[in-house]
């Protein structure tokens, strides 16, 4: 049975049809594996250890595969409502002629030009806010690997926002920023390796 066939959730089922740069895309997104937490809307499951495979017999699929032996590490009874779109994108550096990675946000309106800044830079800022009453605490969902102005991969980041978390306890909603705080640590500690793209 092939790993699409037993993924029932279809938002752990990502389409990278409109991705022209598949090879780059696959590659980018592999080194953020298990970094970022993965957001499901539909059974409203937040799920931070898992695999990403890319399925030889689904054409241009990336399946996320969560750890059947580490339930522990699903959380459960999430509000699809406390997940929200950041406009903030991980993007390779060789996008503005520098190396490693940065973070941009992209506005709506097109006039206004955004300045993108070091990911580890930009990391360092987010931790500096986790542990106040609102911590911008990132997590990925189906649709965030795209291609930034149709050229190379990016991430898009959604935000997980604890305080609209209200059917959780309040150990649950401290596990969770506990959990992506932890890892926005390492990968701030690692940021500087990361320059696949």
């Amino acid at each position: 049975m092939s790993a699409v066939n037993k993924q029932q959730n279809s938002d752990l089922v990502w389409d990278l049809e409109k991705i022209h740069q598949h090879q780059r895309a696959m590659n980018f997104v592999k080194q953020f594996e298990n970094r970022f937490c993965v957001f499901s809307g539909s059974v409203r499951q937040l799920y931070t250890n898992y695999s990403i495979f890319f399925p030889e017999e689904a054409n241009r699929q990336m399946v996320i595969l969560p750890d059947p032996y580490a339930f522990h590490d699903t959380f459960s009874h999430l509000s699809p409502d406390a997940v929200q779109s950041t406009g903030l994108h991980v993007i390779p550096g060789n996008l503005i002629g520098k190396t490693g990675l940065y973070l941009v946000i992209s506005h709506k309106d097109k006039n206004v030009r955004s300045v993108p800044i070091p990911f580890q830079e930009g990391i360092r800022q987010i931790l500096r806010r986790s542990n106040t009453e609102d911590p911008f605490l990132p997590v990925l969902m189906k649709g965030d690997l795209r291609e930034f102005n149709d050229q190379l991969p990016c991430l898009h980041l959604h935000r997980l926002r604890l305080k609209e978390l209200t059917s959780l306890s309040g150990l649950e909603r401290e596990g969770i920023r506990t959990i992506i705080t932890d890892k926005l640590m390492k990968l701030y500690q690692e940021s500087s390796a990361l320059n696949l793209a």
